[in-house]
C-alpha cells in the first residue's frame, strides 16, 4: 500500500529531497514511524484578542497557546489502522519541557473520494481540513490548508472561515545542518496573522505497525 503522502502527491513525491521522502513516506507497508526532537526557536500569536480561542482550543489538542523562544518540540507520526479500516498516520506535536507540555493533535488520512489528504484535528477529530500539497523545486513541501468541516454526534457544518483560519506550512530538510526546517503560519483573511512558528528537529525512524494509543484519537470520525 502506497503511503498516504505519496498518494496525495504522485509523481511530484519522487521530487522530494531523499530525507523529507523517508519523513512522509510513513506508512504501514514501510513499516517505520518517523518521530522528530528539536526546537522551536519561535512561537508566536496574534493580538491579545487570539488568545481565548487559543485556550479553549487547548482543552481537545487542537491550538497551542503558548508564544516564547527556544521551546523544546517533538512531532511523532507514526501508522495505524483506524476501527474504519482507513490507513492513518499520527501528527502529534508537543511544546514545551514541563511533564504536561502543550499539544496539537493530528490524525490524517488519504480519501479517495476526495483525492487529497484529510487531516483530523484534536482528540476527537472534530476539524476535518482538506489539505493541499506541493514539492518545491529545492525538494521542499510546502502544505497548504483549505476547506474545514466541524463534526460532533449528528452535527455537521463547514466551518466558517470568518472564524478560523488558513494554515501555510513550509517543511525542508538541510544538508549542512543535517536537521529538518519547519515554518508555520495561520492566518485569517480579515484578521490577519493568529499563530505561528518555525524551528529545527532531527529525526528516528523506529520500526512500527501500529501507534501507542497515547497518540491515537478518542474518537474516529466517518466522515470527510
Amino acid at each position: 500500500m502506497t503511503a498516504i503522502f505519496a498518494l496525495a502527491l504522485g509523481e511530484q513525491f519522487e521530487r522530494l529531497h531523499p530525507m523529507m521522502k523517508k519523513r512522509f513516506g510513513v506508512g504501514l507497508d514501510a513499516g517505520y514511524a518517523c518521530v522528530g526532537t528539536g526546537t522551536m526557536t519561535r512561537i508566536r500569536r496574534g493580538p491579545w484578542w487570539t488568545v481565548p480561542f487559543l485556550w479553549i482550543g487547548r482543552v481537545r489538542n487542537i491550538l497551542v497557546p503558548i508564544q516564547g523562544t527556544d521551546v523544546p518540540f517533538t512531532v511523532e507520526n507514526f501508522p495505524y489502522r483506524d476501527p474504519l479500516g482507513r490507513e492513518t498516520v499520527t501528527f502529534v506535536r508537543s511544546y514545551g519541557a514541563s511533564p504536561r507540555p502543550h499539544r496539537f493533535d493530528a490524525t490524517m488520512i488519504y480519501s479517495e473520494r476526495a483525492g487529497r489528504v484529510i487531516d483530523y484535528l484534536g482528540t476527537h477529530q472534530h476539524l476535518a481540513v482538506d489539505l493541499d500539497l506541493r514539492v518545491n523545486d529545492d525538494g521542499s513541501l510546502l502544505l497548504l490548508s483549505d476547506a474545514q468541516r466541524f463534526y460532533e454526534g449528528p452535527v455537521a457544518f463547514r466551518f466558517p472561515m470568518l472564524f478560523s483560519g488558513r494554515a501555510e506550512l513550509h517543511e525542508s530538510y538541510d544538508d549542512a545542518a543535517q536537521l529538518y526546517r519547519i515554518k508555520l503560519e495561520v492566518r485569517n483573511r480579515w484578521f490577519g496573522f493568529l499563530f505561528g512558528y518555525e524551528g529545527t528537529f532531527s529525526c528516528t525512524f523506529p520500526p512500527a505497525l501500529d501507534a501507542p494509543a497515547e497518540l491515537k484519537p478518542v474518537r474516529h470520525e466517518r466522515r470527510e
